[in-house]
C-alpha cells in the first residue's frame, strides 16, 4: 500500500515578527513526524505562508498545535497588513498529495475544525471541500468583513462560524476565527507591476479573474451598479477561469501587485495566467516587471511554462529539466524581487531532498570509469550497456538540437524539438537503468545472506533467489529494449538532421548497438541460473529478437552516414 501523504499550508497572521514566526513553526515540528518544506514571510501582508507535509494524522496534530500557538503569540487587536484576515491563523486548507482523496481530506479538515472550537475556543468556519454550504467553499464568503467584522457576523445565525458559534468576546478578540478547509493544489502569485497605484492594480485584477468586476450603467467606472432581481451586483466575468485576483501596493518593495490564486492550474495555468496579466495590463499602460511564488510551486507548473516560453521563441525543448526551469524563472521573472531557488520553492524537489550519495550517475566520467575498474564486482557489464545506451541517446539529441536551431531551418524547429525530446525521454530512462542493473546484482548478492538454517528458510532462500535472478534477467533485457528505441531517433537524424553533425549520429547508432548486445550476454547469463525454464526462455528469445533487429538497423544507419560523409 502506498504512503498517505497531505500538505498543510496555513496562513498565519504575522509576517514581521521573526522570533513569534519561528514559535510557531517550532510547536508544529514538535507536535508530530511531519517535514517542514516553506516557511514565506510577507511585511507589508504581515502574513506568513508555512507549507508542511506527513501522514494525514500527524499534519492534522501539527496543524492544531500551530493554530494552537499562534493564538497564543499573535493579538488581532494590533495586526494591521495588506493580505485580508480573519484571525491569528486565517486560513488552513489541507491539500491530498499521495495515497488519499480530496474526500477524506475534507473530513479531516471538519474533524480539525470542530476540534479547534472546542478545544482552543475559536470561532471556525469550513470553506472549499470541507465547506457545509455552497457558498462557503468560496473562501472570501467565509473571510468576508475579515476580522474587524466578526463581532457582526457571530451575531447573525446565518453568518455564524460552523463551529464555536457564541457572542464576540475577549478570547475571540485576541485569535479571532479561523477557516479550515481541504483544496486541490493552489498556486498563490503576485504579478509585479511598475507603477504604485492600487487602483490600476485592481483594475488589472478585475480584467482578469473570474469573478470580474461589477456591471455599471454608463460610465463603466462610476456609473450605477447594475443589480439582478435579488439585489446582488451583476458580474462581468474576468478572462481567466479558476483565479481569483485583488490589487494591492506594497511598501516593503514600492510597487503595486496583481496578487492572484490559482485554483486549478489545469485550467488556468501559471504561464497563461503571466501572458494574460501582462497583455490586461499593457491594456492599461502599466507593465508586469515580474513574478513572486508565495510558498511552493509543483514542478510541472514551470515545466509547463519553460516549453511555452521555448515555443514562443521557436526553440527545442529537448533541454534538461534543470534548463526548462531556468528559462521558465526568467521568462516570468521569478527572481525579480528577490533569489528565486527551485530547491527551495519547487514542492517536488523538497519531498526527494537529497538524492543518494552512492549512485553511478552522480559520478564524474573519471569517477565512473575508475569505480569500474575497482575489485568490486559492480557496476558491471549491465551498467555499461545501459550507460552506452544513454549516450547513444544523447548524441541523437544533440543533434536534433543543432538541427532545430540550424540557420535556415526555422521552419522545421518544431520537428527537430520533437526529436530532441524523445531523446532527452531514453537517456534518462537508460541513465536509471545503470543504477537499478547495480541495484539488481545487489539483490542477488543479499539473498545469499539469508539464513538458511531451517527447511522453511531454506525454501524461503530458494523463493527469493528465484525472485531476484528473474528480475536481474529483466533489467538488462528493459535496457534492450529501451536501446532499441535509439535507433528510430539517430536514423532520423542521420537522415533529415544537420549534415554536418552525421558522425554523430553514427556513433549514436554504434554506442545503441553495443548497449543492445552488452544487455544481451547480462540477460544470457542470469537466464542461465533461473529454475522456470520457461521463462528462461522467453526472456532470452526476446533478447535475441532485438539483438538481431538493433544489428540489422545498425547497419542501415552506417551505410547512410558513411554515404552522407562520401
Amino acid at each position: 500500500m502506498s504512503k498517505r501523504l497531505i500538505e498543510c499550508v496555513p496562513n498565519f497572521s504575522e509576517g514581521r515578527d521573526k522570533t513569534i514566526i519561528k514559535q510557531i513553526t517550532d510547536a508544529i515540528e514538535a507536535a508530530a513526524d511531519v517535514r517542514l518544506l516553506d516557511v514565506d514571510p510577507g511585511e507589508a501582508t504581515n502574513r506568513t505562508v508555512v507549507t508542511f507535509v506527513g501522514e494525514p494524522e500527524a499534519v492534522v496534530e501539527a496543524a492544531f498545535q500551530g493554530v494552537k500557538r499562534a493564538a497564543e503569540l499573535i493579538d488581532m487587536r494590533r495586526h494591521k497588513g495588506a493580505h485580508p484576515r480573519i484571525g491569528a491563523t486565517d486560513v488552513l486548507p489541507l491539500i491530498p498529495i499521495a495515497g488519499i482523496t480530496l474526500e477524506e481530506c475534507a473530513a479531516l479538515a471538519r474533524a480539525l475544525a470542530e476540534r479547534i472550537a472546542t478545544e482552543l475556543d475559536i470561532p471556525t468556519y469550513c470553506y472549499e471541500a470541507a465547506a457545509f454550504t455552497e457558498a462557503r467553499r468560496n473562501l472570501a464568503v467565509c473571510r468576508a468583513g475579515e476580522y474587524e467584522a466578526l463581532p457582526e457576523k457571530l451575531a447573525i445565525p446565518e453568518k455564524a462560524p460552523d463551529f464555536g458559534a457564541r457572542p464576540f468576546d475577549e478570547r475571540i478578540a485576541r485569535a479571532g476565527a479561523t477557516v479550515v478547509g481541504a483544496r486541490d493544489f493552489l498556486i498563490a502569485v503576485n504579478f509585479n507591476l511598475n507603477t504604485t497605484s492600487t487602483r490600476r492594480a485592481n483594475a488589472i485584477a478585475f480584467d482578469v479573474r473570474e469573478k470580474g468586476r461589477p456591471m455599471r450603467e454608463g460610465n463603466p467606472i462610476v456609473g450605477k451598479v447594475v443589480k439582478d432581481a435579488e439585489g446582488n451586483p451583476v458580474m462581468l466575468p474576468g478572462t481567466l477561469k479558476a483565479t481569483k485576483a485583488i490589487g494591492w501596493y506594497i511598501e516593503e518593495y514600492g510597487i503595486a501587485q496583481v496578487s492572484m490564486n490559482l485554483t486549478n492550474i489545469a485550467i488556468t495555468s501559471l504561464h497563461t495566467a503571466f501572458d494574460e496579466v501582462c497583455r490586461a495590463a499593457e491594456a492599461r499602460g502599466v507593465r508586469v516587471t515580474g513574478t513572486e511564488i508565495v510558498g511552493l510551486v509543483p514542478k510541472r507548473a514551470l515545466i509547463e511554462a519553460g516549453r511555452h516560453f521555448l515555443h514562443k521563441q521557436h526553440r527545442s525543448t529537448g533541454i534538461t529539466e534543470e534548463e526548462i526551469v531556468r528559462i521558465a524563472i526568467k521568462s516570468m521573472g521569478l527572481d525579480d524581487l528577490r533569489p528565486f531557488d527551485p530547491k527551495q520553492k519547487v514542492i517536488e524537489y523538497l519531498l526527494e531532498g537529497e538524492q543518494p550519495k552512492n549512485r553511478l550517475v552522480d559520478l564524474t566520467v573519471q569517477g565512473f570509469a575508475e569505480e569500474t575498474a575497482s575489485e568490486s564486482p559492480a557496476p558491471g557489464g549491465g551498467s555499461i550497456s545501459a550507460y552506452l545506451g544513454a549516450l547513444g541517446a544523447a548524441l541523437g539529441t544533440m543533434v536534433a538540437n543543432l538541427s532545430a536551431h540550424k540557420a535556415g531551418w526555422d521552419e522545421r524547429w518544431k520537428e527537430f524539438s520533437d526529436y530532441a525530446e524523445e531523446g532527452q525521454h531514453l537517456m534518462q530512462e537508460l541513465l536509471h537503468l545503470v543504477d537499478e542493473d547495480t541495484a539488481a546484482f545487489n539483490r542477488i548478492m543479499a539473498v545469499f545472506a539469508m539464513p538458511k538454517t531451517t527447511e522453511e528458510e531454506k525454501a524461503a532462500r530458494r523463493e527469493a533467489l528465484e525472485e531476484a535472478t528473474r528480475y536481474a534477467t529483466e533489467v538488462p533485457l528493459r535496457t534492450m529494449q529501451c536501446a532499441l528505441r535509439v535507433f528510430p531517433l539517430v536514423c532520423a537524424m542521420a537522415e533529415e538532421g544537420n549534415p554536418n553533425s552525421v558522425s554523430d549520429a553514427g556513433v549514436g547508432a554504434l554506442a545503441a548497438r553495443s548497449a543492445v548486445l552488452g544487455a544481451r550476454l547480462n540477460v544470457r547469463i542470469n537466464a542461465a541460473g533461473l529454475k522456470d525454464r520457461t521463462t528462461a526462455d522467453r526472456l532470452t528469445a526476446e533478447a535475441d529478437r532485438i539483438a538481431e533487429e538493433a544489428c540489422r538497423i545498425e547497419q542501415e544507419i552506417l551505410h547512410l552516414v558513411e554515404q552522407k560523409i562520401g
